[in-house]
């Protein structure tokens, strides 16, 4: 698919304001663009004041069904006392809307900031949060969304990568080399079906917003069946060994405040981080096709894109091979 015809070359700042309107609101301003790449969202407000986001999804993406488990899950969660932005509904129940040419939903706004990951407080109540959000996750599953299969995504990243027109015939090499030599590597890592709950699949900062100590889980579009390390091991920022267990330590208390945590999981660490670096790039490849990604991604089309890529998976491998930093004293 070329750029141009892509359908999010579409999604013009009137086409966004009358799919809104379309489901009964009256929008006094212009929508603002949020960072979003997946799908588009923007930031809104209607003529009570209220702030929305507003999410149109990616085309060809999700199933209906799919979208509608991610929405279920929210409720769920929101009815418990989790602090999640569920959808809007309208007076019929529904919470998937389509205008415009798109399939839409609109959550509340939850205003604040990102956390810091070196306040051991605030890793507390994050631990606590996801904890939370486990101990309703594993009381059902979802029965259309994905399930995180870790030879799956290993092997269809490195199609992926491999289909890309932007590696030499040198970097093609290296990359089958080391990929498949990682792949090998996680083969020992994968998890059985029993172990895998609903949960949040893309944990980081980002997707956390709260002010001192009360934060809230925004955007599960990427909610799976998963480990519950799935949504833990991208707080565990620290370079040094002591900062790092103190990360780890908070965590794990908040966390176990809601939901007891299986330690054994603490060996998925570096798999998943491994496993997100592939599929990271991957990704990049897969939706070149939008025109927002060439615009803020422009060096993945460089060879030294892909060069400095190969040499941090060669470094993942390596770490995959030393004692993990969770048995340090």
């Amino acid at each position: 698919m070329s750029q141009a015809s892509h359908p999010f070359a579409e999604l013009s700042p009137a086409r966004v304001v009358a799919a809104v309107e379309s489901l009964g609101f009256w929008l006094p301003g212009e929508p603002f663009t949020l960072n979003s790449y997946e799908n588009r969202v923007f930031l809104l407000h209607d003529d009570e004041a209220r702030r929305w986001i507003a999410k149109f999804y990616r085309p060809d993406r999700w199933s209906d069904a799919q979208i509608q488990e991610e929405h279920d899950f929210l409720d769920e969660l929101q009815r418990t006392g989790v602090s999640v932005a569920a959808p809007w509904r309208s007076a019929t129940g529904h919470s998937l809307h389509r205008a415009e040419g798109f399939r839409l939903a609109l959550f509340p706004q939850i205003p604040g900031q990102a956390p810091e990951l070196e306040n051991p407080s605030h890793l507390f109540v994050l631990g606590e949060l996801i904890g939370a959000v486990h101990a309703v996750g594993e009381r059902a599953g979802f029965v259309h969304r994905q399930r995180l299969d870790l030879d799956g995504m290993v092997r269809e990243a490195q199609e992926r990568v491999l289909s890309s027109p932007w590696l030499d015939r040198r970097q093609r090499q290296a990359y089958a080399r080391v990929s498949e030599a990682l792949h090998a590597a996680l083969k020992p890592h994968a998890w059985s079906a029993e172990r895998a709950i609903r949960v949040h699949g893309d944990c980081h900062i980002g997707n956390i917003l709260g002010r001192d100590e009360h934060f809230s889980l925004v955007d599960f579009d990427d909610c799976l069946m998963a480990p519950a390390m799935q949504d833990l091991w991208m707080l565990l920022t620290a370079e040094h060994e002591a900062e790092w267990h103190m990360q780890l330590s908070e965590v794990m208390e908040g966390y176990e405040q809601q939901r007891e945590f299986d330690r054994s999981e603490l060996t998925l660490i570096e798999p998943l981080r491994t496993l997100r670096l592939m599929r990271h790039s991957a990704w990049l490849v897969a939706r070149w096709g939008d025109p927002a990604f060439p615009q803020a991604f422009p060096w993945v089309a460089d060879s030294g894109y892909w060069e400095s890529h190969i040499r941090q998976l060669e470094q993942q491998r390596q770490v995959l091979e030393r004692r993990p930093r969770w048995l340090a004293e």
